[in-house]
């Protein structure tokens, strides 16, 4: 039976290596973006449907979710990866910057979440995945808005599974601990050998989670370079 995944919030790196690893293994692939013409070439090369959706609107992602059912088929597997962070003091923090931070990094998560449990609990099966950071468990200095953003998807996260895997519905967060190489990252060189996440091997662990067999479910994983410290 082919499978159809829905990468929300898809980009160039970890979004980008998870819609060709869901291609390359026989899945129909819907892409959803602020800004879809930014997809083309990944659409092309991974014969995915592209749909513009902002994850933190209540309008947009029921429509998402009613186009790409129409189109494709329920989704076996739901990924969010959209998140939006503003740095600096707390007590100069501007209050909209931070609103959108929260808007964006965690209620999307939930819209999204409750719109792929509605259709899944329906068929009595599916995959939700959430993307986490190193700020899902460590508030850093002047970054209160992003940790306030990925604790909370975390959060949501831990309470899907409670209450949807006796239902079939598999919800995992994931924690990316460290930074994600992008394509000429200047990064790499300054970090030295796997001194940065390779988005393709995240990729891997994302699908191994939606396949894993319900006797052995993970809710949470961590996934850092070998080198990186916590």
């Amino acid at each position: 039976m082919t499978e159809t995944a829905l990468i929300v919030g898809t980009g160039s790196g970890l979004s980008a290596s998870l819609a060709r690893l869901f291609a390359k293994s026989d899945m129909k692939v819907a892409l959803a973006a602020r800004k879809p013409q930014k997809l083309d070439a990944l659409a092309r090369e991974t014969r995915a449907r592209v749909y513009a959706c902002d994850a933190g609107s209540r309008a947009d992602v029921p429509a998402l979710f009613k186009s790409v059912t129409a189109d494709l088929g329920t989704p076996d597997v739901v990924v969010y990866n959209p998140s939006y962070r503003t740095r600096g003091p707390l007590v100069g923090l501007d209050p909209v910057e931070v609103e959108k931070a929260l808007m964006i990094t965690c209620y999307g998560g939930f819209l999204v979440g409750q719109a792929a449990a509605r259709l899944m609990l329906e068929r009595g099966r599916g995959s939700i995945l959430f993307t986490g950071a190193s700020a899902s468990v460590k508030g850093y200095a002047q970054s209160a808005p992003f940790a306030m953003g990925k604790f909370g998807l975390r959060g949501l996260a831990q309470s899907m599974a409670r209450e949807l895997a006796p239902k079939n519905i598999h919800v995992a967060h994931f924690v990316i601990d460290g930074g994600i190489k992008q394509q000429n990252d200047p990064r790499a060189g300054q970090r030295g050998d796997d001194g940065l996440l390779e988005p393709d091997a995240i990729a891997e662990t994302y699908l191994h989670i939606h396949r894993q067999h319900r006797s052995a479910w993970t809710w949470e994983v961590e996934l850092r370079p070998w080198v990186e410290t916590f």
